[in-house]
Protein backbone atom coordinates (compact mmCIF):
# COMPACT_ATOMS: atom_id res chain seq x y z
CA UNK A 1 0.00 0.00 0.00
CA UNK A 2 1.04 3.21 -1.07
CA UNK A 3 1.70 6.03 1.62
CA UNK A 4 -0.71 8.69 1.35
CA UNK A 5 1.96 11.21 1.16
CA UNK A 6 4.10 9.61 -1.42
CA UNK A 7 4.20 11.61 -4.37
CA UNK A 8 4.30 9.58 -7.51
CA UNK A 9 5.40 10.83 -10.97
CA UNK A 10 3.65 9.39 -14.13
CA UNK A 11 3.35 10.58 -17.66
CA UNK A 12 0.25 10.23 -19.67
CA UNK A 13 -0.42 10.29 -23.38
CA UNK A 14 -2.54 12.85 -24.58
CA UNK A 15 -2.46 14.15 -28.33
CA UNK A 16 0.64 12.97 -29.09
CA UNK A 17 2.64 14.21 -26.16
CA UNK A 18 3.81 13.34 -22.73
CA UNK A 19 2.24 15.27 -20.07
CA UNK A 20 4.00 14.32 -16.53
CA UNK A 21 2.02 14.77 -13.49
CA UNK A 22 2.55 14.17 -9.83
CA UNK A 23 -0.01 12.25 -8.01
CA UNK A 24 -0.44 12.30 -3.94
CA UNK A 25 -3.06 11.69 -1.44
CA UNK A 26 -5.89 9.56 -0.96
CA UNK A 27 -7.83 8.47 -4.46
CA UNK A 28 -11.40 8.24 -2.95
CA UNK A 29 -11.04 11.85 -1.19
CA UNK A 30 -11.79 15.21 -2.72
CA UNK A 31 -9.87 16.18 -5.82
CA UNK A 32 -7.08 19.62 -5.56
CA UNK A 33 -5.99 19.93 -9.24
CA UNK A 34 -2.63 22.24 -8.77
CA UNK A 35 -1.91 24.58 -11.88
CA UNK A 36 1.18 25.63 -12.02
CA UNK A 37 2.45 29.26 -13.65
CA UNK A 38 5.16 30.09 -15.65
CA UNK A 39 8.11 30.23 -15.74
CA UNK A 40 7.55 27.30 -13.25
CA UNK A 41 6.16 23.59 -13.40
CA UNK A 42 4.81 20.77 -10.80
CA UNK A 43 7.86 21.38 -9.06
CA UNK A 44 6.78 24.67 -7.74
CA UNK A 45 4.09 22.13 -5.24
CA UNK A 46 6.75 19.82 -4.15
CA UNK A 47 6.46 21.53 -0.45
CA UNK A 48 2.34 21.62 -0.52
CA UNK A 49 1.79 18.39 -2.13
CA UNK A 50 2.92 16.61 1.27
CA UNK A 51 1.06 18.94 3.68
CA UNK A 52 -2.26 18.49 1.92
CA UNK A 53 -2.24 14.59 0.97
CA UNK A 54 -3.23 13.35 4.35
CA UNK A 55 -6.96 15.04 3.54
CA UNK A 56 -7.13 14.92 -0.41
CA UNK A 57 -6.15 13.77 -3.36
CA UNK A 58 -3.71 15.86 -5.61
CA UNK A 59 -2.67 15.92 -9.47
CA UNK A 60 -0.43 18.67 -9.99
CA UNK A 61 0.27 18.69 -14.40
CA UNK A 62 3.00 20.21 -16.29
CA UNK A 63 1.88 21.44 -18.96
CA UNK A 64 3.12 21.10 -22.37
CA UNK A 65 6.64 22.83 -22.87
CA UNK A 66 7.27 23.24 -19.11
CA UNK A 67 8.90 20.95 -16.41
CA UNK A 68 8.76 17.40 -17.47
CA UNK A 69 5.87 17.41 -20.40
CA UNK A 70 7.19 16.89 -23.97
CA UNK A 71 8.08 20.73 -25.18
CA UNK A 72 6.86 20.74 -28.76
CA UNK A 73 8.73 23.21 -31.49
CA UNK A 74 6.29 26.58 -31.72
CA UNK A 75 5.39 25.37 -35.09
CA UNK A 76 3.63 22.08 -33.55
CA UNK A 77 1.68 22.97 -31.20
CA UNK A 78 -0.54 26.13 -30.04
CA UNK A 79 0.75 27.98 -27.05
CA UNK A 80 -2.08 29.40 -25.97
CA UNK A 81 -4.34 28.97 -22.74
CA UNK A 82 -7.19 28.17 -25.12
CA UNK A 83 -4.82 25.11 -25.71
CA UNK A 84 -3.24 24.50 -22.59
CA UNK A 85 -7.01 24.13 -20.42
CA UNK A 86 -7.55 21.77 -23.60
CA UNK A 87 -4.68 19.39 -22.52
CA UNK A 88 -5.64 19.65 -18.73
CA UNK A 89 -9.22 18.89 -19.44
CA UNK A 90 -8.29 15.55 -21.22
CA UNK A 91 -5.74 14.79 -18.47
CA UNK A 92 -8.83 15.08 -16.50
CA UNK A 93 -11.04 12.54 -18.56
CA UNK A 94 -8.29 10.55 -18.76
CA UNK A 95 -7.76 10.66 -15.30
CA UNK A 96 -11.51 9.91 -14.81
CA UNK A 97 -11.61 13.71 -12.05
CA UNK A 98 -15.57 14.29 -13.20
CA UNK A 99 -15.04 17.07 -10.10
CA UNK A 100 -12.32 18.94 -8.52
CA UNK A 101 -11.31 21.89 -6.98
CA UNK A 102 -8.82 24.08 -8.56
CA UNK A 103 -5.38 26.02 -6.80
CA UNK A 104 -4.32 28.53 -9.43
CA UNK A 105 -1.41 30.60 -9.64
CA UNK A 106 -0.34 32.47 -12.56
CA UNK A 107 -0.62 30.55 -15.72
CA UNK A 108 -2.46 28.54 -13.90
CA UNK A 109 -5.74 30.90 -13.82
CA UNK A 110 -6.79 31.84 -17.30
CA UNK A 111 -5.81 27.45 -17.89
CA UNK A 112 -8.30 26.93 -14.85
CA UNK A 113 -11.01 29.62 -15.34
CA UNK A 114 -11.58 28.20 -18.57
CA UNK A 115 -12.07 24.56 -17.06
CA UNK A 116 -14.49 26.50 -14.03
CA UNK A 117 -16.51 28.28 -16.96
CA UNK A 118 -16.77 25.06 -19.23
CA UNK A 119 -17.52 22.50 -15.91
CA UNK A 120 -18.91 24.86 -13.34
CA UNK A 121 -19.95 22.42 -11.07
Amino acid sequence: MINSNTTMHKTIEIDGLDIFYREAGKPNAATILLLHGFPTSSHRFRNLIPVLANEFHLIAPDYPGFGASSMPKVDEFEYSFDKLADIVEKLTIKLDLPQYFLYLMDYGAPVGYRLAAKYPN
